[in-house]
């Protein structure tokens, strides 16, 4: 562990994992791991790592740094995850996701990756979605296996995401379809008057480089 690293009781950093030959864990300096943390040996987590409640983190996953994970959430192992992650309550994130740079997952997501659950060669195609850098994903939502969901794309509270997502794009439903623009949002709360303006030029920069 780096320097400055604050732990409360009852956190559990290494446990040995069943699987894999390596179970060295670093974790990078400035973290703050609250109680009933347990923290698989085999992983590499960035600076400034906070934690809530009772998060589990397995192996083999690699962390980048300003990583906030809150109370009650679980990721499993062989995932890549950015820096700047923010990741809610209740979340789970399945085997071999990727999550990049800024993204946002709410409440009770649920990232999945056995495309035939119960299928005896299930673990030969297992792959977790991919979510791309700046995506805000809603409460409850459920993205299933090798889907993409595009840079800076908003995702509805509640919605099953079947399909890949483009860039910038607005979804939501049952299955999730798109249904406009982060750039055609308006502020309901008067604060602003667009509430993604920030991501406009990142947004056409993504578009031009496709």
């Amino acid at each position: 562990m780096g320097e400055g690293v604050v732990m409360d009781a009852g956190v559990i950093l290494g446990y040995p994992p069943a699987r894999g030959d390596n179970h060295l864990l670093i974790i990078g300096p400035e973290a703050r791991i609250r109680s009933g943390t347990v923290i698989y040996g085999g992983s590499r987590i960035g600076c400034n790592l906070e934690t809530g409640h009772n998060v589990v983190i397995r192996e083999e996953n690699i962390i980048g740094d300003n990583f906030r994970i809150w109370s009650n959430s679980t990721i499993d192992y062989g995932c890549k995850i950015g820096d700047n992650v923010r990741i809610h309550h209740n979340v789970y994130i399945s085997q071999f996701t990727i999550v990049e740079d800024d993204a946002f997952l709410g409440p009770g997501v649920t990232l999945i990756n056995d495309v035939h659950p119960g299928c005896p060669n299930a673990v030969e195609c297992m792959r977790g979605p991919v979510i791309k850098r700046g995506a805000q994903i809603g409460t409850n939502v459920c993205v299933l296996p090798k889907v993409v969901i595009g840079e800076n794309a908003l995702i509805g509270a509640g919605s099953v995401v079947t399909k890949d997502i483009p860039p910038g794009a607005v979804a939501y439903g049952n299955p999730a379809q798109v249904r406009g623009s982060i750039e055609d949002l308006v502020c309901t709360t008067g604060l602003v008057d667009k509430p993604y303006s920030h991501l406009t030029g990142r947004l056409r920069d993504v578009h031009t480089i496709r």
